[in-house]
């Protein structure tokens, strides 16, 4: 009988401290994401723009937002909305390759978690979305999934950052289409 009590003891001893010891908390996903210009700073809610990218409707506040881009309703969603078909290992790759980990260093500076002020955080961080998003995606990736696999609940957007690079691109898509391209054929033929 002592037996029997110190063996449901012993067990239960294991199982609270598993708990206390072993229960890693999971990472949060984005639930926002903080648009910095200058100064000022503007908060979207990721599942707002996931609404708005799948159905076109919006928030006042997402509205005005989106106005001060410029652009029009239909070329916003589409770039929300363009897939880009990636298979994980080819993505891997691409995440842990040089030129990999120089895209990562400079996003990081455009796309980087609240307190985190080295880039390697950051890096870390934006390498973690990509693969979550892809599999998020089943195999293929949109800035939904992207921001939606983002380790943190909230997401900077550095506006100044991106306009630097802006600069010297003519726009987001040829942007994209050269970052997604370029050297993901490259990788395929290895």
């Amino acid at each position: 009988m002592k037996l029997n009590k110190l063996v449901i003891f012993k067990i239960f001893f294991i199982f609270i401290t598993s708990q206390l010891f072993f229960n890693v908390p999971k990472a949060k996903a984005a639930e926002e994401i903080k648009i910095i210009y200058s100064i000022f700073s503007r908060t979207i809610k990721v599942k707002s723009l996931k609404t708005y990218a799948r159905n076109g409707n919006s928030t006042r506040k997402l509205k005005r937002i989106l106005r001060a881009t410029g652009s029009s309703d239909k070329e916003i969603r589409s770039v929300l909305n363009k897939n880009f078909d990636i298979p994980i290992t080819i993505a891997s790759k691409l995440m842990y390759s040089e030129i990999g980990n120089i895209f990562l260093t400079r996003l990081s500076s455009i796309i980087h978690q609240p307190k985190a002020s080295d880039v390697r955080t950051g890096t870390l961080a934006l390498r973690s979305s990509v693969i979550q998003g892809i599999n998020l995606g089943n195999g293929k990736i949109n800035l939904i999934n992207f921001f939606e696999s983002y380790p943190t609940k909230t997401v900077i957007l550095n506006v100044n950052a991106l306009s630097k690079v802006m600069n010297k691109v003519e726009s987001i898509s040829e942007l994209l289409d050269f970052f997604t391209n370029s050297p993901l054929e490259k990788i395929k033929t290895n």
